[in-house]
């Protein structure tokens, strides 16, 4: 046997001689056993409560980081119109002719391969 365990039997011998030691020991082994469940159970609620708080908070993250995607979408759907106005060729020839520009004559343009 350990020494521990010689211990543990020296003691409750001993206590068993004494039914009030007995019930020292008893109660001093019940008590620690509560606090260690109760440290246990305490350390558990924390956690609990951290994550539960962590959730949360990512659920906010997420719901910002999606607004700001339908912000960008949004824009970019403005951009994509702003580019297709500006590129449109009876814009351009208007805007050509203000500046005094005219069409090349043949023999202006010259293609190169």
């Amino acid at each position: 046997m350990s020494g521990a365990a010689v211990r543990t039997i020296a003691v409750r011998r001993r206590a068993a001689e004494r039914p009030v030691l007995l019930a020292r020991v008893i109660r001093r082994q019940l008590v620690r056993r509560l606090l260690v469940l109760g440290s246990f159970l305490v350390v558990a609620c924390i956690a609990h409560v951290w994550l539960r708080l962590q959730v949360i908070k990512i659920g906010y993250d997420l719901s910002a980081a999606r607004a700001m995607q339908l912000r960008l979408e949004h824009e970019r759907r403005e951009l994509e119109i702003e580019v297709a106005t500006l590129r449109d060729p009876a814009r351009i020839e208007r805007a050509a002719r203000q500046l005094g520009m005219t069409a090349p004559r043949p023999g202006q343009v010259t293609l190169v391969p």
